[in-house]
């Protein structure tokens, strides 16, 4: 009898070994495939929107991880669900299944490349702004309008346009609009290093008249040869208190709805129309690039030009002249140009 009892108390021993093997392995294998085994096969961008949901960024993973079931697993013990946080998260080659969970529980984000172009309109800045960043375009063009929110930077709805440089910058996705003026007021700042403010006090200029008279040489070129030239022209009207007669302006006074000025819209009462207004206008016409607020800060006054036209062989360049007679025939010249092409 005492044999038979040990050979059964054995035998539920080896079966209870058994058991735990049978348990144990899988459950080893899950625990491997899901913390130590890498499980992404190739990078991605992945974007979590407020209100995407954990089945949706399973299901984007599905085509980038070699097994699925681990990171539905993960997802599930982690409590992904209850804790996911919006941003733009790069999903790596070799991470593991945990590894994703944990990053997007904790919103462990890779910064994205936020690229302000140069645009003559809000409109058009707050839309470039709102398809890179989790911003609405309307949010933004009304903080572009916002008084209070601007007056912390600095600015102004009218001078709003001088605080951003085309440039490509590092932000979070998921950065309010508060904290985009803030990084571009850093590169705003950033950009006046002590040379560039001796140079405009050389011009007689403020930093904002800079970045006006920069908007308005974009707005009449985009042939680089012809920049420095073009900001000495306006320098030396507005030392001579000669008013900027600029095309620009007057196209930003419109809205930018026409494609030629007529000689009445050179009649509006505008602070905006530098043909009945002396100096410069309030604010910037659009946002100039670093290029163009270099030609300011290093223009070509000294060959006494006071007048431009476009050349009349269209391409893009143009005429410069000393009197006002060697300018009309300058005009003249592109005018019987256009007539030729005309006909």
């Amino acid at each position: 009898m005492k044999n038979t009892g040990k050979k059964i108390v054995v035998g539920l021993i080896k079966g209870l070994l058994v058991a735990a093997v049978l348990v144990g392995i899988p459950a080893g294998w899950s625990y491997l495939s899901d913390n130590k085994i890498p499980n992404v096969r190739r990078t991605m961008d992945l974007y979590v929107y407020p209100d995407t949901a954990p089945e949706e960024v399973l299901a984007s993973l599905d085509s980038v991880v070699a097994r699925p079931k681990s990171v539905a697993r993960a997802f599930k013990e982690h409590r992904v669900a209850d804790y996911i946080k919006p941003g733009h998260y790069l999903v790596k080659q070799g991470q593991t299944s945990v590894y994703i969970c944990r990053m997007l529980n904790n919103g462990w984000q890779t910064p994205v490349r936020l690229r302000i172009p140069s645009v003559r309109l809000k409109g058009s800045l707050a839309k470039s702004i709102s398809r890179q960043m989790m911003v609405d375009s309307a949010a933004v063009a009304a903080a572009l309008d916002d008084p209070e929110l601007l007056g912390r930077f600095g600015f102004t709805p009218a001078t709003a346009f001088s605080m951003f440089l085309p440039d490509t910058y590092e932000m979070y996705w998921t950065d309010p609009v508060d904290e985009i003026f803030a990084r571009q007021k850093k590169a705003w700042d950033a950009f006046w290093t002590n040379d560039r403010l001796v140079k405009a006090n050389r011009q007689g200029l403020s930093r904002l008249q800079v970045s006006i008279l920069a908007s308005i040489v974009r707005g009449e070129s985009t042939m680089p040869s012809d920049y420095a030239r073009i900001a000495g022209v306006y320098l030396n009207r507005l030392r001579k208190g000669m008013p900027l007669q600029a095309d620009p302006t007057v196209a930003f006074l419109l809205n930018y709805e026409t494609n030629r000025i007529l000689k009445k819209d050179l009649k509006i009462s505008s602070p905006y129309n530098t043909y009945i207004n002396k100096g410069l206008p309030p604010g910037p016409i659009n946002v100039p690039g670093k290029e163009y607020l270099e030609a300011v800060l290093n223009p070509d006054t000294a060959s006494g030009y006071l007048f431009f036209c476009a050349d009349p062989s269209f391409d893009g360049s143009h005429r410069f002249a000393r009197t006002y007679s060697e300018h009309q025939k300058n005009a003249r010249a592109f005018q019987n140009a256009l007539n030729q092409r005309a006909k």
